[in-house]
């Protein structure tokens, strides 16, 4: 199949530094290279980050090719007609959240191929955002709380399909438990919206238990949270270990017997599911604009939690279950399951 990823941005404008689905262009890079190495010739339209003046550029097998010189260029839509149809191919994937570009693959394939869209946040609501959904032959989403926001932009149930990010069961399994984890273990940017001070508190109500805890992330909250960890007397239990990659995040959520996830606006926790994944319990603070709380409502090795209160009750309920390592009721998020729900929408389109 001849696959067309439209993006304004992709990992390489960030310095490759995110090569996992943690976000919307982490996410479309494992995309991009499960379908190159599954066969299928894809090629991604999107801002040029190589060095020159070439109008594309080849990286691991793939073409990348430019239709603007920075992201958001409106006057990219014009290249991108041209472009898509010099390549012709089977299906066009719209990732981001730029319309413009929606409007440029319409016009480009109104005499074949259909047009998908992903929206890895939830949208906005402007005229032309609601434009865009409605002239999407689909709609991509990770959660249901980012599906929600698109159907307010218009989008109906039969057009949406919902797809998770993909966790990465063989190195999974492959990973050895970090012997050193903390029994909680929390990973995510250290940024206003980490709410890491939610479970701090919470974790300070257990200073008569022998625990440990490791924060996994760096950002620019991070020296808060440090010394709201000291003023809570706590700070000799809390280890912060900065950024690590994804190999050390699984050997420290292999470790680990609790996954706590509280921050207040996420897409989708993808940490979370790898946590799950290895075996973890997983303790969620519901929040409105998160979609997090989806990964553990319908799972015995997860709990809710809606008030501060509830979250001390909780990581309590959490260490009443057995250590897990790998657990492989995950493995429908799997990388394959990832590509195949991804071919079976191309095609049924």
């Amino acid at each position: 199949m001849r696959v067309a990823l439209v993006s304004d941005r992709t990992v390489h404008h960030d310095d490759g530094e995110r090569r996992s689905a943690d976000d919307a262009v982490g996410r479309l890079d494992a995309l991009v290279g499960l379908l190159d190495a599954n066969g299928h010739d894809v090629e991604v339209f999107c801002a040029r980050w190589w060095d020159g003046d070439y109008p594309t550029f080849d990286y691991d097998d793939v073409t990348y090719r430019a239709i603007a010189v920075t992201p958001g260029e409106r006057r990219g839509a014009l290249r991108l007609v041209r472009a898509l149809r010099g390549f012709d191919p089977d299906v066009v994937h719209v990732a981001g959240a730029n319309p413009t570009r929606v409007f440029g693959a319409r016009a480009a394939t109104a005499l074949g191929a259909p047009v998908v869209l992903s929206h890895y946040d939830p949208p906005r609501t402007t005229r032309l955002d609601r434009w865009a959904v409605r002239a999407a032959d689909a709609t991509v989403v990770p959660s249901e709380f980012v599906a929600t926001a698109v159907r307010e932009c218009g989008a109906t149930d039969e057009a949406l399909a919902r797809i998770p990010n993909p966790v990465e069961m063989a190195r999974v399994r492959a990973v050895e438990p970090d012997t050193d984890a903390g029994d909680v273990v929390y990973s995510r940017r250290l940024d206003a919206d980490a709410n890491l001070e939610s479970l701090l508190l919470a974790l300070a109500e257990f200073r008569e238990y022998d625990w440990s805890a490791t924060v996994i992330g760096d950002g620019p909250e991070r020296d808060v949270y440090e010394r709201q960890a000291r003023d809570l007397r706590i700070a000799e239990r809390v280890d912060f270990v900065g950024e690590r990659d994804l190999d050390r995040r699984l050997a420290l959520f292999k470790g680990a017997h609790v996954y706590a996830q509280t921050a207040t606006r996420t897409p989708f926790s993808t940490d979370l599911l790898r946590a799950l994944a290895c075996g973890c319990v997983g303790v969620v603070e519901y929040h409105a604009d998160s979609a997090a709380h989806e990964l553990v409502e319908r799972t015995e090795r997860g709990f809710l939690a809606t008030s501060d209160e509830a979250l001390v009750e909780r990581l309590r309920d959490a260490t009443q279950l057995e250590r897990e390592s790998v657990n492989e009721a995950y493995a429908d998020y799997d990388a394959g399951r990832f590509l195949a729900r991804h071919v079976d929408l191309y095609r049924s389109i």
